[in-house]
């Protein structure tokens, strides 16, 4: 059997798979708070200790780069090898991947029921796939087909530069660029976008907060989701929420245009992550394919490439799926 992991600087989801079973349908699962170990193999020991099932490969998808068998997650104090994990946790194999590559690797098996298609555009069959993912930060990945099957890349787009379409985007690219002088795109179009958008439209003074609006997200520990939660109240949504939201969306559908394009992703745009899940009312407006569309000459191509949004934990499935692919390569060895 397989374990995979979706590891995560807050929370990490440990499961376990058989080749029988497949990458949707976990034999046990949980979720933990990462930082209440001490290391990804003190875990991972104590999940395996708990139900005593024999696992003989793992799959880890980490929130960073993965180069050369090695990952360090941003958040937390941990440097993981594959070789060293394997070996403490007694397997044959440990295989440690970027989660946005692990994202694209979810998709040639993701069913219909794990997509929302906000453009059904005109598919070519095997062209290439761009995946972008706004969670906590902003991941980009991408798949490429190879003759055979879809061929996963990772990438760290989301901290390429931040390019403004708009006077008010400009705007905010000055804002920021007083603080950091670098603003990637990650900066405002992400979980921690979220408050430096607010944080922009709040200084600028055109849109006024209401007052328990404005204590209750100085109140909060997260204000990102106090902010998101502000702007989506189907009963009262605060104006100065909703129009953070709304840039974020504008920004998601230019970048996520600029990925489009770079890889031509003629066989579709998947967008993944928590913020994208609890936007979607916005994402579904006629906006975002209008924002996304809008790269002058390309205009037509870009309105035919089709765009769905994952609602599936689609970094753990692109995980196990690698694993399970690994787990029967060592089947078949003579």
């Amino acid at each position: 059997m397989l374990i995979a992991g979706d590891i995560g600087g807050t929370k990490t989801d440990l499961a376990i798979y058989s080749p029988e079973s497949g990458p949707h349908v976990p034999l046990a699962e949980t979720e933990v708070h990462s930082a209440d170990y001490p290391s990804l193999q003190a875990m991972v020991s104590e999940f395996l200790g708990q139900l005593k099932m024999p696992v003989e490969v793992a799959s880890f998808d980490v929130a960073g780069p993965v180069i050369n068998g090695r990952a360090k997650i941003t958040n937390l104090p941990w440097v993981m090898d594959e070789s060293s994990l394997a070996t403490d946790l007694n397997l044959t194999a440990v295989h440690l991947l970027n989660d946005l590559e692990a994202v694209a690797r979810s998709v040639p098996v993701l069913r219909d029921a794990d997509l929302i298609t906000i453009n059904e555009g005109e598919p070519v069959a095997n062209g290439p796939i761009a995946i972008i993912a706004p969670g906590t930060g902003l991941g980009e990945s991408f798949l490429t087909w190879d003759g055979s099957k879809y061929v996963a890349h990772g990438s760290e787009g989301g901290h390429a530069d931040f390019a403004p379409a708009d006077e008010t985007q400009i705007r905010l690219l000055r804002f920021l660029c007083r603080r950091w002088g670098h603003v990637s795109v990650e900066r405002v179009c992400s979980g921690i976008g979220v408050p430096n958008i607010y944080e922009f439209l709040n200084d600028e003074g055109k849109i006024p907060e209401r007052p328990e609006v404005a204590q209750l997200i100085a109140s909060a520990n997260d204000h990102t989701k106090a902010i998101v939660a502000a702007a989506m109240d189907p009963s009262h949504p605060s104006e100065l929420c909703r129009a953070t939201v709304e840039m974020l969306v504008s920004i998601l559908a230019g970048e996520a245009g600029n990925l489009a394009l770079k890889v031509l992703a003629t066989g579709g745009v998947y967008i993944a992550g928590g913020i994208a899940l609890h936007v979607l009312e916005v994402l579904k407006g006629p906006r975002f394919i209008e924002t996304f569309a809008n790269k002058g000459r390309f205009k037509d191509l870009m309105s035919r490439m089709p765009i769905h949004v994952i609602t599936t934990r689609a970094a753990l499935v692109g995980a196990a799926s690698y694993g399970l692919a690994s787990l029967k390569s060592l089947r078949n060895q003579p």
